[in-house]
């Protein structure tokens, strides 16, 4: 039996928190969170190194639901919190399916996890443990998916895999516009001159300033993760 081969050695995933939540867009679906670890797993066999940060939008936005009812500093904290508890509850079903998973945190937690460090994620990364991050950059005013790019820098990832809800980027909102088109690949000059809804233009600029890809597809089927480590054309390649 042939086994597909990686097209990258290590990867930074971008896990939303909508996604996480299924069709209830709260909460925690454990049967998807049960798919997404097993597609994880799968790409360890492959001897794929993994990273993963996630949002908070099954829990708290920040600035969205904050917004004109709390200061946003206290609000992003809030955000930054919600995404150690995603942490947590993925690093437990990595835990039941015997996948060496480590949280880190850009905050401290010492009760619940470790301390972030490129160091020290970089030497789980090597020894085959999937390293969870939470808490995006640390600070407010910005938002995970900067988090991720940023995480992605700093660990030398070989692109970003950024799962949605959404099977990649379209030239509008394919929910409200029947005639949006979905792109195979864009630029990082492109995506910032149309305002195209990726991630925001920090984030964007950030893995452009650092030549970072970034493919944007649908966590639906979890088996994308894979698809997307062995370099199948699917959803939307940013370079």
């Amino acid at each position: 039996m042939e086994f597909p081969r990686p097209a990258y050695r290590r990867v930074l995933l971008k896990l939303s928190g909508e996604a996480l939540a299924g069709a209830r867009g709260t909460g925690l679906d454990f049967q998807i969170m049960s798919s997404v670890c097993a597609a994880v797993k799968e790409c360890l066999s492959l001897g794929v190194e993994v990273g993963i940060v996630v949002g908070a939008g099954n829990f708290w936005r920040g600035a969205k639901d904050g917004g004109g009812h709390m200061e946003r500093t206290r609000a992003d904290y809030m955000g930054m919190l919600a995404t150690v508890m995603n942490c947590l509850a993925l690093s437990d079903v990595f835990d039941q399916q015997g996948v060496d998973a480590r949280v880190q945190t850009a905050l401290s937690i010492q009760a619940a996890a470790e301390p972030y460090s490129p160091r020290t994620a970089n030497a789980h990364l090597q020894k085959g443990r999937v390293v969870l991050l939470g808490c995006g950059t640390g600070s407010p005013f910005f938002s995970t998916d900067t988090g991720a790019v940023l995480r992605a820098v700093e660990l030398h990832a070989d692109v970003i895999l950024l799962a949605k809800n959404v099977d990649g980027v379209y030239s509008a909102d394919p929910k409200k516009d029947p005639t949006a088109t979905r792109f195979d690949s864009l630029g990082y000059d492109e995506v910032l001159a149309r305002r195209l809804a990726v991630m925001d233009s920090t984030a964007t600029s950030l893995a452009m300033d650092n030549e970072i890809p970034v493919m944007v597809f649908a966590l639906s089927d979890p088996q994308n993760i894979v698809r997307a480590v062995c370099g199948e054309k699917i959803g939307t390649l940013i370079q």
